[in-house]
């Protein structure tokens, strides 16, 4: 029998089985959807912007993140949908953007076990470098957190109080020898001045320019900067679309993001080499390590911390670098242009500064008590430009009840922290920047919520570093200097996420020396 023939038959033979077998494939996936929609009923009810058929809002997603405009999305969704809605991306995601409800959504759900870190959120987090204290959680997350804790509690930083000082000092001093009437875009100048700071705090590394370390290469902000840049936006491709596996395929952005994090981990090897010999208390060589590096955070978490490796410092070094400087840096960029923009904040401001100049000499501990005001405007700063609006989230491990919605298990859990400093129900004038609203004599009887930070367990562990930092520089600048805007409020305005929302046009500023 010829050949062809024989096959002919034989898939003749097939053809009812593999009949049966598209037939149980599509009840499969039948069933599965209709289980689905099932799941998801109580959800239905709820607004939700309009998506592809098949899709659903993935497209949208998609594209605002290769935009950098992810924020936004999320944000006018929440304008145009309300404080609570759902999009769907295969499952759903339920947004919320209300400070009451996000923060006693998170307290109690996490406190119950209703709430997780979601597993895409902890993919994309330990995808940055390794495993990192922001992609735990559990008993390994609590180890961690505990060992961090101590040195960023208010009293812990005290000690840096000078440092912080030292390193606001030198951005005042590049402003002043610039060129009169120069355009000086201070959100990079900003990054310089925090990145400084987690480095010397984190890694022993001297805050002035000129002095270098005998542990390792010299701290090279600008290089440190683009490639911790190309991390966080991966990190934002994880979380929202991207599959990790993603980064070993031949592409650019592959390529980037394996070239940016072996310069950083060449950068760090060094320095947590050292820490661990001291640790494991080897012999070094003499005057190989500075005083400065036996203080940092570094030695004393190795020291403390045996369950730490060379692989999960370098990752956890990693995250604490990203954390640290972004953040504030961006925050006060913001909170220069506000004041640029509000001569009487800013007169009132510089007054406030200028008294305690006045009364005490100088920036101390002490006198950073009488600077209320200026903490405020970092505050509010924070309410109208929440740089981290939402890089995490959670997922419902048990059905949990939201502003009277059974929110079922398997929902991830979102907030848009942009929305929620702009609630209109929690603020008066939300659009408006009044620092007043965050000092004692206007708050009211209840304190108003302060989501930026984020809440419950897992509330940012840098908080008080933040506002040590963004206090002092602020304070320094108004007491040297008067500026305006070179762009006026379209810095404000147009405003991109890479990891966190940031100025695209690096919020230029022109300063005029006080006499």
């Amino acid at each position: 029998m010829p050949i062809f023939s024989t096959i002919q038959i034989s898939f003749a033979a097939l053809l009812p089985y593999t009949s049966i077998i598209a037939i149980a494939i599509i009840g499969i996936l039948s069933w599965r959807s209709w289980q689905k929609r099932q799941r998801y009923q109580s959800l239905k009810s709820l607004p939700s912007p309009a998506g592809h058929w098949l899709l659903g809002n993935i497209p949208q997603i998609l594209e605002a993140v290769k935009k950098r405009q992810f924020f936004k999305l999320i944000f006018d969704w929440s304008k145009q949908y309300g404080s609570i809605y759902v999009y769907w991306v295969g499952y759903p995601v339920l947004i919320l953007s209300k400070p009451s409800v996000i923060e006693s959504t998170i307290v109690n759900g996490m406190k119950d076990g209703s709430l997780i870190r979601s597993r895409q959120a902890v993919r994309a987090w330990n995808d940055i470098s390794g495993p990192i204290l922001l992609g735990q959680s559990g008993t390994e997350w609590q180890w961690r957190r505990k060992a961090w804790n101590p040195e960023f509690t208010s009293s812990g930083l005290s000690e840096y109080m000078d440092m912080v000082h030292q390193a606001c000092s030198q951005i005042t001093t590049t402003i002043k020898t610039a060129a009169p009437n120069a355009s000086i875009q201070v959100d990079g100048l900003f990054v310089e001045l925090t990145m400084r700071v987690i480095s010397c705090l984190l890694l022993g590394i001297p805050i002035d320019r000129e002095v270098h370390s005998p542990e390792g290469s010299p701290l090279d902000v600008e290089k440190i900067y683009k490639e911790m840049s190309v991390i966080g936006y991966r990190f934002l491709r994880v979380a929202t679309s991207d599959s990790p596996w993603k980064k070993y395929l031949p592409t650019q952005s592959s390529r980037d993001y394996w070239a940016a994090r072996g310069y950083l981990e060449k950068f760090l090897s060094p320095r947590i080499d050292l820490a661990l010999q001291l640790r494991d208390k080897k012999q070094i060589e003499a005057g190989s390590i500075s005083p400065l590096f036996q203080k940092s955070m570094l030695v004393k978490i190795a020291e403390r911390e045996p369950r730490y490796t060379r692989e999960t410092l370098i990752a956890e070094s990693i995250e604490l670098l990203i954390a640290g400087t972004d953040t504030t840096a961006h925050t006060l960029s913001f909170a220069v242009g506000e004041l640029a923009l509000h001569p009487a904040i800013f007169e009132k401001a510089q007054g406030i500064v200028d008294q305690v100049w006045q009364k005490h000499g100088s920036l101390s501990l002490e006198s950073l008590k009488e600077l209320n005001y200026l903490r405020a405007i970092v505050k509010e700063t924070i309410r109208l430009y929440s740089i981290a609006s939402g890089s995490t989230s959670l997922q419902v491990v048990k059905p949990i009840v939201v502003e009277g919605i059974t929110v079922p298990e398997g929902t991830k859990l979102f907030w848009s922290i942009l929305g929620a400093g702009r609630d209109a129900e929690t603020y008066d004038q939300p659009d408006e920047f009044q620092p007043e609203r965050w000092l004692d004599e206007h708050k009211g009887s209840l304190p108003l919520p302060m989501v930026g930070f984020g809440s419950g367990y897992h509330r940012c562990l840098g908080e008080h570093l933040a506002m040590l930092e963004a206090t002092i520089m602020l304070a320094q600048l108004l007491r040297h200097f008067n500026w305006t805007l070179v762009n006026g409020r379209s810095s404000l305005e147009n405003l991109q996420q890479n990891l966190l929302i940031y100025p695209p046009d690096g919020m230029p500023v022109r300063f005029q020396v006080r006499s």
